[in-house]
């Protein structure tokens, strides 16, 4: 407090102590009772410990804001009230600043900034010391707060000179907007020229459609062209071709002797015209070619959305379940989503899925009823290595992957017993045992747990004309003899077939079937009936209705030199004039081939053809049927 004695620190003079009047009094010299301040050197530059109020500081008054009346006021002396402290100071290199005593009317008490500076050690009293001069002076440092203190207001009246500087204070605020300005320059630069790389980049560019694009167009594009799909027949305006003209064109490459025995047909399908034949009505083995026959009556006698499901039920003892098969051999043992040999196969996960939601998990046994087709493990004409093969399999009315061993593979080799082999691994991730005996009976009415379906029989249809997929046609054989009422084996699909055809007008007169897929030596086929299938099927007209329904015979038919079982032909000589222009239903057994379908002239119009050849060594004769339909595709036939 003022006045105290207990303190040991330097205090500010005290509220009833004259300054004036030691410094006028004669005994003293005029000295006054303040802090005594040592003199500047450059070593030491002069500091003053000012004290401020803290808590749990005893014994240490605040700064005075006025002071007391002077004992003996001096005439020619003002008095002079004691300047409140500044804030503490801060020890840097810097010159001492002078500041003057403050008039007391017009001073405003000062202000402790909000953001007080770091505080500084405890200092040692300095020793009272004479000063130099009348006048009190006081010395501190000049400082730079960090962060600074707003400036103090000065009263107008204020000499030039006293109180803080104002450009001291001002100077920080006005550096740091100066380098915020700065930073924000040099951000936004960056930020521009890392814009301008990014956009420079190809990729980029490309993706915006900016003007210096690599790929950029060079001029305005053009303006959309609407456009009207539809299939259209060749020109009235187009010549068409005659007789005379294909007879020319064929006349060399049907005579080579590598043929052997050869048969054939040549229609154009816009008019119906026969434009070459020979011996067009002699049945000969027709092999694989005679899945044009099959494949026709299936879209004839059935629904083209056809679906075969296979159906898992309830069994007549508690636990048990029984399969059902309903005629789907594409059924796929890969997981969901993914794609064996045969697209949009139904998954037998999906199946054990169902059952197992609608049993609970608690299924023991599984068994197998396959009455829907009869049971007929081969066909008459069939070698004995046929089935089980790399090509076919037993005709089974559920198997999966087409009885393969690897799903993947088109050529992997098949089950002896396919359906046997769908039950235990059903009953594998069932978590069940397979059935004794395997084959049983379905109950009547019997609770449906699961079922999924194959593929619909167009794209069933399609794929198996590309790959002459054996088993597929043979089940098909067999739908049909269902659907007309025929037993569902080899005979009665045979017997379907020839019915199913015979009632839409075709000519089958002379046909044996024995099989439906074409490994059969004892079946036999005229070439005109073949030719007369596919001139229905690539009908330009929309008078005939058969033509719509056996318009998916034309879609699956294989590419020459592209796809399917024409993927490595028509590479050599003469064929390859055909390439991809040719698509066409190959045969081959041993001493048999054969080629059906179509193929576009240099006229744009479409020309069917059927040929067979007998007696003849397999590989010199696909050469030479090659050429002989790629003549076809060479001239304008006139």
């Amino acid at each position: 407090m003022p006045g105290s004695d207990e303190t040991p620190e330097p205090t500010w003079p005290s509220s009833d102590h004259d300054t004036d009047r030691d410094a006028t009094a004669s005994g003293d010299g005029g000295v006054t009772d303040q802090l005594r301040v040592p003199k500047v050197s450059n070593a030491d530059p002069p500091t003053i410990r000012v004290s401020k109020p803290e808590a749990g500081r005893a014994g240490q008054a605040d700064p005075p804001t006025q002071q007391a009346a002077p004992r003996q006021p001096a005439p020619q002396s003002p008095q002079v009230s004691q300047q409140p402290p500044p804030p503490p100071p801060r020890f840097a290199a810097q010159q001492p600043q002078q500041v003057a005593p403050q008039p007391p009317q017009q001073q405003p008490p000062l202000q402790q900034p909000q953001q007080q500076p770091p505080q500084q050690p405890p200092q040692q009293p300095l020793p009272r010391q004479q000063p130099q001069q009348s006048q009190p002076q006081r010395y501190q440092p000049q400082r730079q707060p960090s962060p600074p203190p707003p400036p103090l207001p000065l009263p107008p009246s204020e000499p030039a000179g006293t109180g803080p500087s104002e450009d001291n204070t001002a100077e920080p605020a006005v550096a740091r907007r100066g380098k915020g300005l700065r930073i924000g320059a040099v951000l936004a630069v960056l930020l521009l020229v890392a814009t301008g790389v990014t956009l420079a980049l190809p990729d980029v560019s490309n993706r915006l459609g900016l003007p210096w694009a690599p790929n950029a167009p060079k001029a305005q594009p053009p303006e959309p062209v609407a456009v009207t799909r539809e299939l259209r027949g060749p020109s009235e305006a187009q010549p068409a071709p005659t007789q005379a003209g294909v007879a020319s064109a064929l006349q060399g490459p049907a005579s080579a002797g590598v043929l052997g025995t050869l048969t054939g047909s040549v229609v154009d399908p816009d008019t119906g015209t026969v434009l070459w034949e020979r011996e067009a009505d002699r049945p000969l083995t027709p092999a694989s070619t005679i899945k044009l026959l099959t494949f026709a009556a299936a879209l004839l006698a059935l629904d083209h959305g056809t679906q075969f499901p296979t159906t898992v039920v309830q069994g007549e003892e508690p636990g048990t379940v029984v399969l059902v098969a309903g005629g789907d051999v594409t059924l796929s043992s890969l997981p969901s989503g993914e794609q064996s040999v045969y697209p949009g196969a139904a998954h037998l996960d999906d199946l054990v899925t169902q059952v197992k939601e609608a049993t609970g998990g608690s299924v023991t046994e599984v068994r197998l009823d396959p009455s829907i087709f009869a049971e007929d493990p081969a066909a008459p004409g069939w070698a004995p290595g046929d089935s089980p093969s790399t090509f076919m399999a037993p005709v089974q009315p559920a198997m999966l992957d087409g009885g393969r061993r690897e799903a993947t593979d088109p050529n992997s080799m098949r089950y002896g017993d396919p359906a046997a082999e769908l039950v235990r691994e059903l009953a594998n991730r069932l978590g069940a045992k397979v059935g004794e005996p395997l084959s049983t009976p379905a109950p009547q009415g019997a609770r449906v747990l699961g079922e999924v379906r194959s593929a619909p029989l167009a794209e069933l249809v399609d794929r198996a004309m590309l790959t002459s997929d054996n088993l597929v046609a043979e089940v098909l054989a067999r739908q049909v003899a269902i659907a007309q009422g025929k037993e569902p084996s080899f005979e009665g699909g045979a017997q379907a077939t020839l019915q199913v055809l015979g009632r839409n007008g075709f000519d089958v007169s002379g046909v044996e079937l024995s099989d439906a897929s074409g490994l059969s030596t004892k079946n036999r086929v005229p070439a005109a009936l073949l030719s007369e299938v596919l001139a229905v099927a690539a009908d330009p007209g929309e008078d005939d209705p058969r033509t719509a329904k056996l318009r998916p015979l034309l879609g699956g038919l294989p590419v020459a030199g592209g796809s399917g079982t024409l993927s490595d032909r028509y590479t050599e000589g003469a064929a390859t004039e055909g390439r991809g222009w040719v698509r066409a239903k190959t045969g081959t057994l041993s001493g048999a081939n054969t080629l059906a379908g179509l193929v576009l002239d240099q006229d744009g119009r479409v020309l069917v053809f059927a040929f067979m050849s007998s007696g003849t060594d397999i590989k010199a004769a696909r050469a030479a049927l090659d050429e002989l339909t790629a003549t076809l595709r060479g001239c304008g036939c006139r």
